[in-house]
């Protein structure tokens, strides 16, 4: 790499080496080309009008890259499904978020990547609900000029497999089992279901199919697979999951034949969660807590169900590191460190 002095108008296509001011009395004084800019036809008027008749341009050897040509390449090779490439700027290009969906980040490859000198990716946490806009991922070449060979190595840690990606959310069929004899009797309220409709609103579904049942197992059961009959695609039985001998929920989940993957999760509030699959079909065992509390383990756990991930036993233990709500004033999730520990 080298410094030379070029005539204005022969200079597109090369790179600027430092910041040219345009200072307009009264209202502006900043750069109106930044160090780095590599110049384009249009570009050429404004430097004359500048009183730029000459610049200082940087010539790359053979092997370098700029480094919005190296960012690029960078961007490229880690940008997976669902995302839109912005930049860049000053050798920054943002991952945006082309739909709603789960964000997915292969951790163990993304941190290889940012051993590397001089190349930086810095995501939103693996596994949290995103909205279509959102800036999950940014990707920075921190060198004006860096060698290809660092690129390279870059690509070879990808080796073809997108480590940044959305998942979009299926369109399941959600049906919902209230359990409890008080309220299948009608002598309270149902509390969940208007909660459960909230969230089934928010991530696209249909209005849930309802079903109440008094605390007896085989009843539960088989309103349980009443629903799957139906068409369902997703179930919840709400209530019912302490140790209290009335609780038989997860003993009426058992009887539907569907496989447990986990009863108790390290997550408050939640602790009482249960996940079983039945012929793939989720079928969640829900606490009392998600009456009470705006955030609890499913707003974890639901969305990487909805995406269409086999949730494991291993994933709901490495829940407990961040498994603690804070129980704020004003809740801000998924934007703050809540169930952020697993997946």
């Amino acid at each position: 790499m080298e410094i030379k002095l070029l005539k204005t108008e022969e200079s597109v296509g090369r790179i600027i080496c430092h910041d040219i001011t345009r200072i307009e009395k009264g209202t502006f004084k900043g750069a109106a080309f930044k160090k780095g800019h590599c110049i384009r036809e249009e570009d050429i008027p404004v430097l004359l009008d500048l009183g730029k008749n000459h610049i200082y341009a940087l010539e790359l050897d053979a092997g370098e890259l700029h480094e919005d040509e190296a960012g690029q390449r960078v961007v490229t090779a880690v940008q997976g499904s669902g995302l839109e490439a912005k930049g860049p700027s000053e050798g920054r290009f943002n991952l945006v978020a082309a739909g709603r969906g789960l964000l997915k980040i292969d951790v163990t490859r993304l941190n290889r990547i940012n051993e590397i000198s001089d190349v930086i990716v810095s995501t939103l946490h693996s596994g949290v609900h995103v909205e279509k806009g959102e800036s999950v991922a940014a990707v920075k070449v921190v060198p004006l000029v860096v060698p290809d060979a660092l690129v390279r190595r870059v690509e070879v840690v990808c080796a073809g497999e997108k480590i940044i990606s959305i998942l979009p959310y299926h369109n399941h069929r959600i049906g919902l089992v209230i359990t409890g004899r008080e309220v299948a009797e009608g002598r309270i309220k149902d509390g969940f279901a208007p909660v459960l409709f909230e969230k089934c609103r928010f991530y696209g579904l249909a209005e849930p199919a309802v079903r109440y049942a008094v605390d007896d197992a085989a009843l539960i059961a088989g309103e349980i697979n009443a629903l799957l009959n139906d068409g369902c695609t997703f179930v919840i039985v709400t209530g019912g999951m302490s140790v209290d001998p009335d609780d038989v929920t997860p003993a009426a989940i058992r009887q539907t034949g569907a496989v447990l993957v986990k009863y108790g999760a390290p997550v408050l509030p939640g602790a009482m969660f249960l996940l079983a699959y039945k012929d793939d079909i989720p079928v969640i065992g829900l606490p009392a807590c998600a009456m009470y509390y705006r955030t609890t383990v499913l707003d974890v756990i639901m969305p990487r169900l909805l995406a269409g991930e086999k949730v494991t036993a291993a994933d709901i233990g490495n829940l407990g590191h961040g498994g603690l709500c804070r129980a704020c004033e004003i809740c801000r999730f998924p934007h703050c460190s809540f169930g952020k520990g697993g997946f």
